[in-house]
């Protein structure tokens, strides 16, 4: 197994972690994730993703951006959205758990999720929920790691192809 240092990527490491932020993405994307978007999925659909969405979100604190670092090359991520309604300070959410395809199986993901759960513990977060596309491969990782399934919405997206719905699966975890 490879020794992978998980970091919290702040507001001055994104434009250094652009590429390799878009390359998961756009890696996944085109190997079949349903991670909210469709074919024909390009490098720069990717980078205007991080840069347009979701770096602005991590410079204003809404979300928290973590990267599996292995020789200066980031090869997963995770987000935590921490910006919920005001009625729900007690939740957070995770957002785009992306292992690059060259990297899976070797327990970044892992990793990963244990360095969002104990963020959010130290936030005082009490409920974690996010969505997964039911019957894939992380339906069964996130209930090995302890997350329950909430429910399953049928027809809820498109897969990457864009001919055919998929159901998603909520899902949560109580942290003690």
């Amino acid at each position: 197994m490879s020794h992978f240092n998980i970091q919290i990527l702040s507001a001055d490491l994104l434009e250094s972690a652009t590429e390799d932020l878009a390359q998961i993405l756009h890696a996944t994307v085109n190997a079949g994730a349903a991670v909210s978007f469709l074919w024909p999925h390009t490098i720069d659909d990717a980078r205007a993703f991080w840069r347009d969405q979701i770096f602005p979100n991590v410079r204003n604190g809404d979300v928290i951006l973590w990267g599996a670092v292995s020789g200066g090359k980031v090869t997963g991520t995770v987000q935590l959205q921490i910006a919920l309604p005001q009625n729900q300070p007690h939740r957070c959410e995770v957002a785009k758990l992306l292992v690059h395809p060259d990297y899976r199986k070797r327990g970044i993901a892992g990793q990963l999720m244990a360095a969002l759960e104990h963020h959010a513990r130290a936030l005082k977060k009490r409920l974690i929920t996010f969505d997964t596309r039911s019957g894939d491969v992380a339906e069964p990782f996130y209930l090995s790691l302890g997350y329950q399934i909430t429910g399953r919405v049928p027809d809820f997206g498109l897969d990457p192809d864009g001919k055919s719905y998929h159901a998603t699966t909520y899902m949560h975890k109580l942290l003690e």
